[in-house]
């Protein structure tokens, strides 16, 4: 019993690691916005992710790394991460931070309605108002029809949406490919996509800071989704959901301590009402899965 409590507490650590490193990655890249074309950024993300990560995973020293029983999931996956990541980091350059965070947490809430159709999981009633409140929180932090945010908010919502695929075709391919082959494909995807782009959009930085930031963003890159790994190794994905949210936590301390960006009260309301919505929806996929009466089952 310790020693399972120690994993699970290992795995914990580790998720709030992962998803830290994700904020930190985020907070990078929205400040390279602002001397840098965020393509640019995305291209050396993916490029740099992929030649560190490949020191430990690569076909040489993991043979069998690249076999795939899914190879249009994995590519399909893989560019999931490529749209939620240019339309999330092409948003950073006008919106807030923690408004980017909190819209794309989304994902979740999307994945609940996307299941029925995609995984056939049953929707049961309180889900369905758990996902409809969840997008009153998004409604909230957008406030789209007062002009409270810029119009490239909408283009977080297409990272979200971009999130929700990216999570449905991982869980899909995670009962046929090992988390290493997935990870592989990810960066190997992406690179293979970012790179053609980044000739007709570099601008070469013109100072250190600059080329530190980008070798920290894709340090982070690589650092959060190995991270991911070993946290799942640890302790059961239904027991590490909740604290994927703690990403929210980060981004409003990251945004407010780099670019003074305090989040009004809508921003705070809605990010809270969508947490909220989220962890409903954990909670409510645990009971699911729990041996219990049909009865009980109305998830």
């Amino acid at each position: 019993m310790p020693e399972r409590s120690s994993r699970t507490l290992a795995g914990v650590l580790l998720i709030v690691g992962a998803v830290l490193c994700f904020s930190c990655m985020d907070a990078s890249a929205k400040w390279l916005g602002r001397v840098l074309n965020p393509w640019q950024t995305i291209a050396v993300r993916y490029v740099f992710s992929f030649a560190l990560t490949g020191l430990f995973f690569n076909p040489l020293t993991r043979p069998g790394l690249m076999r795939t029983q899914h190879l249009g999931l994995q590519c399909g996956r893989a560019l999931c991460v490529v749209v939620a990541t240019a339309s999330g980091w092409t948003a950073l350059r006008f919106i807030e931070l923690t408004q980017l965070t909190a819209i794309t947490f989304a994902a979740p809430l999307l994945v609940a309605l996307m299941a029925a159709p995609l995984l056939g999981e049953k929707i049961g009633p309180r889900r369905v108002v758990a996902v409809a409140v969840g997008f009153c929180g998004v409604l909230i932090v957008t406030r789209p029809f007062s002009g409270a945010i810029h119009p490239a908010g909408l283009l977080a919502l297409v990272a979200a949406v971009a999130n929700a695929i990216y999570s449905i075709l991982t869980r899909r391919l995670a009962a046929f490919d090992a988390p290493e082959t997935t990870m592989f494909y990810t960066g190997l995807v992406g690179s293979v996509v970012m790179l053609p782009v980044a000739p007709f959009v570099w601008e070469t930085p013109t100072s250190a800071l600059t080329w530190g930031v980008l070798a920290v963003l894709g340090s982070f890159g690589a650092l959060a989704h190995w991270l991911l790994i070993l946290a799942h190794r640890h302790a059961p994905a239904s027991l590490l959901a909740p604290f994927y949210y703690a990403q929210i936590l980060g981004a409003v301390v990251l945004g407010i301590a780099v670019f003074g960006e305090v989040p009004d009260r809508w921003t705070i309301t809605g990010a809270l009402i969508v947490t909220g919505s989220g962890l409903y929806l954990v909670y409510r996929e645990r009971v699911r899965r729990k041996p219990v009466p049909s009865s009980d089952l109305q998830a």
